[in-house]
């Protein structure tokens, strides 16, 4: 089970570490350009765009470092605790905006960075 967390939590990492990136690198206008999965960020400021970024960034961090480190390795399902609240705003804009599609990935991440927090948490903690 602790090779299936530490996987889980490495794809869960890259996953918001590239999106985290995307969105501190490009601008707003190239966000909205960049296709229709994007199309959210027309309801959010610059600034707003840029601390989801960021968020995303350290909760990826978060995900990995500490315990790769073994340095708070508490800090690791506190992160995917951070996911969750990160993935659950998402999706609430994306189902206030009818974006269904979305949505489905959003409770797949959601579930994944769950699981990571129950795990870290509870039975397979460091």
């Amino acid at each position: 089970m602790n090779i299936t967390l530490w996987v889980v939590a490495a794809l869960l990492a890259l996953v918001f570490l590239a999106a985290g990136a995307m969105k501190l690198t490009k601008s707003k206008e190239e966000l909205l350009a960049s296709g229709p999965t994007m199309a959210w960020a027309e309801d959010f400021s610059p600034g707003m765009i840029r601390t989801i970024g960021l968020l995303e960034v350290l909760g990826a961090i978060g995900l990995i470092l500490p315990a790769a480190v073994d340095i708070a390795p508490v800090f690791v399902p506190l992160a995917a605790t951070g996911v969750v609240l990160l993935v659950g705003g998402a999706a609430i804009t994306h189902l206030r905006r009818g974006e269904n599609q979305s949505i489905v990935v959003n409770a797949v991440l959601f579930a994944l960075a769950v699981f990571v927090a129950w795990g870290r948490f509870g039975p397979h903690s460091f």
